[in-house]
């Protein structure tokens, strides 16, 4: 559905996207992720063809976004980040305006409307001003808009930000709902909606392209943590990790005597039995033995070097 080739695009001096490659298939749902910076408004502006490339090829659905772009916009629903919406206006009334800013016929344009404000739970609000509707009616009032020519492809920038935990839900099983019939590209912050919304991510850092595929495959080549309370001395517990050449150990002092460690490893290296083994050698305390497992986030800090927060 999205095929990306070379794509650069320069700001006089600076770089902004660094020769991306990647592909997204028909029907899936992609996290688009990366830090402030990272390239991504810029890449959704050109998927989306307000902005021009400085060098490589996108298609949308086999068409060209630079020399077809009424065509690739015919096959784009786009929800933007602010979601700009005119108060004045009824939901109802706002939304078939815009089927008819989309060339949908009369017959079509009632039609889809009345899908729409089924499929996105805003029956009861539709003949309501949009300036009285809550931030989550808003949005829904936004999804319903993206999806009213019933695109190919779905584009959402922060589509959940500022929601509360019921309507994040409410949103996320909208959004599970399209797979299959649309494909849909997500762009956020909330990496954990991300991982409960999406089957395949897509991350940027300072306009290159870090990773792309499968969620659960990228997040599986993460190193998993082990962590362990010891009650012992600290002086003991850094001379005997010393010993046994623990990798990217992190060692904090807790009160009542305890010491919380942290350890880095592999997926198939758990360090749970030689710790275990070692608390009870040694005759110290243990209140806490765990591994955890990888997260979306963990990959993504590990990836872009939590240089986000720094910027």
């Amino acid at each position: 559905m999205i095929e990306v080739e070379n794509l650069t695009k320069h700001y006089g001096q600076h770089v902004a996207l660094d020769g991306i490659t990647f592909a997204v298939g028909h029907g899936e749902v992609v996290g688009f992720l990366g830090p402030n910076g990272a390239g991504k408004s810029t890449t959704m502006r050109i998927l989306t063809t307000f902005l021009a490339a400085t060098s490589g090829s996108v298609h949308i659905g086999g068409d060209c976004v630079f020399e077809r772009p009424n065509q690739v916009r015919s096959r784009i629903g786009y929800m933007p980040e602010n979601n700009p919406l005119p108060i004045d206006l009824r939901a109802r009334d706002y939304l078939v305006f815009r089927a008819q800013l989309k060339h949908l016929s009369k017959d079509m344009a009632t039609k889809r409307v009345d899908e729409v404000v089924e499929q996105c739970g805003i029956s009861n609000e539709e003949n309501r001003y949009i300036g009285q509707l809550s931030r989550g009616y808003r949005q829904r009032v936004g999804m319903a808009d993206a999806l009213l020519a019933n695109p190919e492809l779905i584009i959402l920038d922060e589509p959940t930000s500022g929601l509360d935990p019921n309507q994040v839900r409410s949103v996320r099983s909208l959004i599970r709902k399209l797979a299959g019939k649309h494909t849909v590209l997500i762009s956020s912050h909330i990496l954990s909606e991300i991982e409960m919304t999406c089957d395949r991510v897509i991350i940027l850092h300072e306009g290159k392209l870090l990773a792309s595929g499968e969620m659960n495959k990228l997040i599986s080549k993460s190193n998993s943590k082990v962590v362990a309370e010891i009650r012992a001395p600290l002086i003991d517990i850094k001379n005997w990790v010393n010993e046994i050449a623990l990798e990217d150990s992190e060692l904090i002092e807790q009160k009542n005597g305890y010491v919380r460690c942290q350890f880095s490893g592999t997926k198939n290296n758990d360090a749970r039995e030689q710790i275990f083994a070692t608390v009870n050698e040694r005759g110290w305390e243990l209140r806490e033995l765990s591994r955890h497992t990888p997260s979306l986030e963990d990959l993504f800090v590990s990836l872009t070097n939590g240089k986000e927060g720094n910027r």
